[in-house]
């Protein structure tokens, strides 16, 4: 596998940081300020990441099931194809994605770890129909014909950067605490906002990737 498949995988990590429903849930829980707040939110990204992680590998296994299967008929060239005409729909469509002010964040009713699992639950499946990028990289390792103990690790490590900027502000808020809070009141208000507009700018930057990725194939 080439550095440029590595730099592509990294740069469709580094968007699927900007999850506003992970963030957003990150947030709440940091600001209800309760006494498990390390537990509750180590229980809700463990949540999302193993669900990430798990339709990861079942993707994975079945596109690569398909590509041995009908290989004769869906050639590299088709596929190829086929990844360049959605990168070039995505970036259409970024355009003409309505704004929604409408926040989609679900938040827990109780302080039971269980309800935190079921928050997790609900945004693995509120984001996995809108998870462009991560679809984007689990179809370009597809492409690559790796072995199985090589795009297991990338996944993993794939899903991990995924839910960074939520360890990130929980290690922020334990440091600095109340310095920190305007800052995170005001950052809570804004993605509750602008939902749309980052699902914009992440299809938009998904699909100049796989047209970039493909063209050279095509």
């Amino acid at each position: 596998m080439g550095t440029d498949i590595l730099i592509y995988l990294c740069g469709l990590a580094l968007l699927d940081t900007l999850s506003p429903t992970i963030i957003g849930v990150t947030l709440f829980l940091v600001l209800t300020d309760n006494k498990n707040l390390t537990t509750r939110l180590l229980a809700y990204l463990f949540t999302v990441v193993l669900l990430y992680f798990s339709l990861g590998i079942i993707m994975m296994l079945g596109l690569n099931f398909i590509m041995e299967a009908y290989s004769n008929i869906f050639q590299n060239k088709i596929f190829s194809w086929g990844i360049f005409i959605i990168g070039l729909i995505l970036f259409t469509a970024s355009f003409f994605i309505p704004a929604n002010k409408k926040s989609k964040i679900p938040k827990p009713k109780t302080q039971s770890i269980f309800s935190i699992i079921i928050i997790g639950v609900m945004t693995f499946i509120i984001e996995a129909g809108t998870a462009l990028p991560y679809f984007s990289a689990i179809g370009l390792l597809t492409t690559e014909d790796i072995p199985f103990n090589k795009w297991l690790p990338i996944i993993a490590v794939y899903n991990i950067i995924m839910v960074l900027p939520a360890l990130l502000i929980f290690l922020g808020y334990k440091l600095f605490g109340k310095q920190i809070k305007p800052t995170l009141v005001n950052l809570r208000n804004k993605i509750s906002s602008s939902s749309s507009s980052a699902l914009s700018w992440i299809m938009c930057i998904v699909g100049m990737i796989l047209i970039f990725y493909t063209i050279d194939y095509l």
